[in-house]
């Protein structure tokens, strides 16, 4: 096999798809390239270790995931509406993806902050990026609905991190008990994080794209 070949994306999703489903610790570098379908002699063509790829996998993750908070957060909305769009979004996957692999997914970042935090830092430090590009993609919307008198917070950055402690947290107890309707309270919890107004103005709108956790 070539090195100008696809092996390097193949080796890419199928990383994605077994650390999704079953970590990072618990795979080997034979077994990922088994599941690309590619010669274990071409990975390190492609990335220097396990630890790079994880990294990779990350980036290719957030890159996805970005788009679509992009997309939901940067209509020309009311502020509370975009993010509940976002929260119902954050929902589709969970609760659709579960026929499919027989249990609730959770957030592929959270599962490996938690596997990984003590095992490679240069994993957590990538999750912390990407954990602070979240909160200020959030702190955008809640200091434009608090310049609007919609919400009563006086720190719109702190309360960006209540807000995804709370989505997280969420999806942390929807996979815990394999029951995706534990994300029914979020949106009304939401609310009452950044001391909501009007709790009514609560309408996602139109249909949201699933968000890839």
């Amino acid at each position: 096999m070539g090195h100008t070949s696809d092996a390097g994306e193949k080796i890419l999703r199928a990383a994605h798809s077994l650390f999704d489903q079953r970590g990072y610790s618990a795979l080997g570098l034979a077994e990922i390239c088994r599941a690309a379908g590619v010669p274990r002699g071409s990975f390190h063509y492609f990335f220097a270790s396990k630890e790079a790829l994880a990294l990779s996998v990350l980036d290719a993750h957030w890159a996805a995931q970005r788009r679509v908070w992009l997309r939901l957060l940067g209509t020309g909305a009311e502020p509370l509406p975009r993010l509940r769009a976002l929260f119902e979004a954050t929902g589709v996957p969970q609760r659709d993806g579960r026929p499919d692999r027989g249990t609730v997914a959770g957030c592929m970042f959270a599962n490996l902050a938690v596997e990984t935090g003590e095992q490679t830092e240069a994993v957590r430090q990538r999750l912390r990026e990407i954990f602070e590009a979240q909160v200020g993609m959030v702190e955008s919307v809640v200091s434009e609905a608090r310049r609007r008198g919609e919400v009563s917070v006086s720190d719109p950055r702190e309360a960006a991190r209540s807000v995804m402690a709370q989505l997280e947290g969420r999806v942390l107890f929807a996979k815990l008990y394999d029951d995706a309707a534990r994300l029914g309270p979020l949106w009304v919890n939401c609310l009452a994080l950044l001391g909501a107004r009007c709790p009514q103005a609560s309408g996602a709108g139109d249909l949201v794209p699933a968000v890839p956790v």
